[in-house]
């Protein structure tokens, strides 16, 4: 048989450690952070480009796989935060980690945007077109952020990597399922800088270049499509959710997934979560859970992976895997 696996992962966050009582001066405080988002702190970058997290990660999903940076043929960026709004980041990326026979491209599905390129990539293993694709989810939402609002909680930097290659073997992604609704589009946000309304000084004034989200539409529908997606993808391929031994999401809030998993019947101990220590990186999220999950050594042969995303625009899906 013919799939796409999973050859190698790696992550990479900054350094510099934000923990909740930095937001005091607007208003939040760690009890609440804590209770609501499940973050205790994150890491916010001093200098370091959304291209050289990506590539941090990137070379060690590559090393993870054996690989060398010539062995790879594509390289999907997710982000939300490029370097510059052209070309592509992952041309940054590319050049960093000198993987100069890949084709480089970036996806843009926000926090959804490390499972859409994954699934990209797998459509391009399958035909046969490339063997080893390079998939990073890598954001600095620090740089979009407005630090004095209360809403600058959520989110960290950080990148998350994964090497997906050709495979024989009974292992690898069995099915995706992947939705958009453009109606959501206004529900989280970056007003300006793109051609709607193109940076001014206006616009800088009124920090228009910063994200704008809708809370409670936000949480409303993650707790609604995240399940429903999950439970349409199992009955598709005919898996019980009692089957499934993890679930690797996005990690938007400890009160969304508590919410999901248990609209999905599935015990709070099968999702894994590291917000506590990065928040929200958005693109990273999923990638770098999964590399820990790896680096703990908690996944056997056999496993069956649950990883979900919901993210701006709105963008969510599922995917399910063999390990």
């Amino acid at each position: 048989m013919d799939n796409a696996y999973i050859k190698g992962t790696g992550s990479y966050a900054p350094e510099n450690v934000v923990k909740n009582d930095f937001f005091e001066s607007v208003g939040s405080t760690d009890a609440w952070i804590q209770k609501n988002l499940g973050i205790k702190e994150r890491r916010i970058s001093t200098g370091e480009t959304t291209s050289d997290l990506a590539a941090m990660a990137g070379k060690e999903a590559i090393k993870s796989a054996g690989l060398t940076p010539q062995d790879i043929d594509l390289i999907i960026l997710a982000t939300a935060t490029p370097d510059r709004l052209a070309p592509s980041c992952a041309c940054f990326v590319q050049e960093k980690i000198e993987a100069y026979n890949a084709v480089a491209f970036d996806i843009s599905a926000v926090c959804s945007g490390a499972l859409f390129a994954t699934t990209t990539a797998v459509q391009f293993i399958k035909s046969g077109m490339y063997k080893n694709v390079l998939v990073i989810g890598a954001d600095t939402f620090s740089n979009i952020t407005d630090w004095n609002r209360r809403d600058a909680v959520f989110f960290g930097d950080g990148a998350g990597a994964m090497v997906i290659s050709h495979t024989h073997e009974d292992k690898g992604f069995i099915d995706f399922l992947l939705h958009t609704d453009g109606r959501g589009k206004d529900s989280w946000n970056i007003p300006a800088g793109g051609s709607l309304l193109p940076t001014s000084e206006e616009t800088l004034k009124k920090g228009l270049q910063y994200f704008q989200m809708d809370g409670p539409a936000v949480f409303q529908t993650a707790i609604k499509v995240v399940p429903e997606s999950i439970k349409k993808l199992l009955s598709k391929n005919k898996v019980s959710i009692d089957e499934v031994n993890y679930l690797i999401p996005h990690q938007p809030s400890v009160r969304i997934l508590e919410e999901v998993a248990n609209r999905i019947s599935l015990p709070w101990e099968k999702v894994m979560t590291n917000m506590d220590r990065y928040a929200n990186t958005s693109g990273g999220t999923i990638p770098m859970m999964l590399d820990e999950t790896v680096k703990k050594n908690l996944l056997k042969e056999g496993d069956l992976v649950l990883f979900a995303a919901v993210g701006a625009g709105w963008t969510w899906g599922t995917a399910l895997y063999k390990w």
